[in-house]
């Protein structure tokens, strides 16, 4: 990539952190998902901005991408609403009541949402369905899907990258965002699921290591092709990033922002709580 798109790429990451921050804290009283949220910007920002090909007159067609950790929907949204799936007024109804804008996504294609997440690890196991039917009607789009730490415990995760890897599902990339939290406590204290490369290498997986906040070195995994294996982006990235106070630690898997946090929050992302875009 070019410098002048490399920075572009990172201010939408940063906006997307903001909306998080400013959504997030209109729903107060209930709270949000901030560190899971947090940890997906970069990501989101480059997947929207180069890979993802999504046309509301030609949806057979379209890429997916499905969000497995699902209770990092609040990013999805953000991203969405930077690049116009959702207006400002759907998006500030989160957690609100008669809202489809919730916690968890739900399936909506007129908003770009895939996958109505939730329970953890169906949604690799439905990306992994998706992806063989679209071989099967010989689509050419691409299959992304997102999963976090906590998922890898559960073995539907591993019997859907067996299927994967039997079938040599090369239209199909799966994204780990290795934050190493989940909603217990660390992975490595949790359920400890390193080396986490050579186990996606044993089941048959392409796999690439990044910065999982260098939005160069996911452009460069995710550009990656091949023949005929799916591919693994093992994303090393700090639960909670952008906010000091939210940064690697547990009880910020889910919370909410008192009026001081808040302010705090954008003044360390850059901004002032004057700022009106949302």
């Amino acid at each position: 990539m070019k410098e002048e798109q490399v920075l572009k790429i990172r201010q939408l990451a940063n906006s997307i952190r903001k909306d998080i921050i400013r959504i997030g804290y209109l729903a107060e009283k209930k709270g949000a998902h901030f560190g899971g949220s947090l940890s997906l910007a970069e990501i989101l920002a480059t997947l929207y901005s180069f890979f993802i090909t999504y046309d509301l007159e030609d949806l057979e067609n379209r890429d997916r991408l499905i969000l497995s950790k699902g209770h990092a929907a609040l990013a999805l949204y953000c991203a969405l609403f930077e690049r116009g799936f959702l207006s400002k007024e759907m998006l500030e109804k989160f957690e609100q009541n008669g809202s489809d804008i919730v916690a968890h996504s739900k399936k909506d294609l007129q908003k770009g949402l895939e996958f109505s997440g939730g329970s953890l690890g169906l949604g690799l196991s439905y990306a992994v369905g998706v992806a063989y039917a679209c071989r099967k009607k010989e689509l050419k789009n691409r299959i992304y899907v997102i999963v976090g730490d906590g998922e890898l415990n559960e073995g539907i995760t591993w019997e859907s990258l067996m299927f994967a890897a039997h079938y040599h599902l090369d239209n199909l990339t799966v994204i780990v965002d290795h934050n190493h939290l989940q909603a217990d406590g660390f992975i490595e204290d949790v359920m400890n699921t390193s080396p986490l490369e050579e186990k996606f290498i044993s089941f048959g997986f392409d796999v690439d290591i990044v910065d999982g906040h260098s939005v160069q070195d996911l452009y460069e995994a995710l550009a990656k092709r091949t023949e005929s294996s799916p591919r693994a982006i093992i994303a090393e990235t700090v639960k909670g990033k952008g906010v000091s106070f939210i940064e690697n630690k547990v009880k910020w898997h889910h919370g909410s922002l008192n009026e001081q946090r808040y302010l705090k929050a954008l003044k360390e992302l850059g901004e002032e709580a004057g700022d009106d875009r949302l």
